[in-house]
């Protein structure tokens, strides 16, 4: 698993104008390519009587799958330059498609370029670029009588509790960035003197 990455947050969605085409583009975070294509798919279905609706998507830790389509458009102008936006701003396992509308005005090869780039760009935008890094969840498991303070000493060392489960003692789930892990266990031995009890709970990407 990657230590850190670029995605979107949600599904996103802009349009343009240019030379009285309209442009659309949508955006939306996918983990295969089924999920992919499925949202080629659902944005094809509802622009079926759109000139063109052009895909692209990057999947995988190393950008394993890269796919594009100029959906009609001279081979060039259309997909490549929508997989291109994705690939310069270094993101991961997200899907693009770029809905066109004629205007009636040819915009040349250039022009689609430069269009179906910044319909990549608004979707992109629109749908929000986060980075996730990977974190341990760190379960640190105290007595009430503990707990007030060991917020406080969490908070000020700019650690977040991903979740407290109050039982007949109290399961703080701590953020903790991997590399972190070690030095974060010392600290809750020192805060606690020894008291806490500490396990490894599941390790997940959290967004910042």
């Amino acid at each position: 698993m990657l230590n850190t990455y670029r995605t979107v947050a949600d599904f996103g969605q802009d349009e343009i104008i240019i030379e009285k085409s309209t442009f659309i583009g949508y955006a939306k975070p996918v983990t295969s390519e089924e999920e992919a294509q499925a949202f080629i798919q659902e944005i094809k279905k509802k622009h079926r009587d759109a000139t063109h609706n052009v895909p692209a998507y990057v999947l995988g830790e190393h950008n394993d799958v890269q796919r594009c389509n100029d959906d009609g458009e001279p081979s060039g102008t259309a997909g490549v330059p929508v997989l291109e936006v994705i690939r310069k701003e270094d993101l991961r396992d997200v899907a693009v498609v770029v809905t066109r509308y004629f205007g009636g005005i040819k915009l040349g090869t250039g022009g689609l370029v430069r269009a179906y780039t910044k319909g990549a760009k608004i979707a992109l935008e629109a749908a929000g670029i986060i980075t996730k890094v990977l974190y341990q969840t760190v379960i640190v498991s105290v007595d009430y009588t503990m707990l007030g303070n060991l917020q406080n000493l969490l908070k000020l060392h700019n650690y977040d509790t991903k979740d407290i489960v109050y039982e007949d003692i109290v399961h703080l789930h701590v953020w903790v960035e991997i590399e972190d892990t070690a030095h974060f266990k010392d600290l809750i031995v020192e805060w606690t003197n020894g008291r806490a009890i500490i396990t490894d709970g599941e390790i997940d990407y959290k967004i910042i």
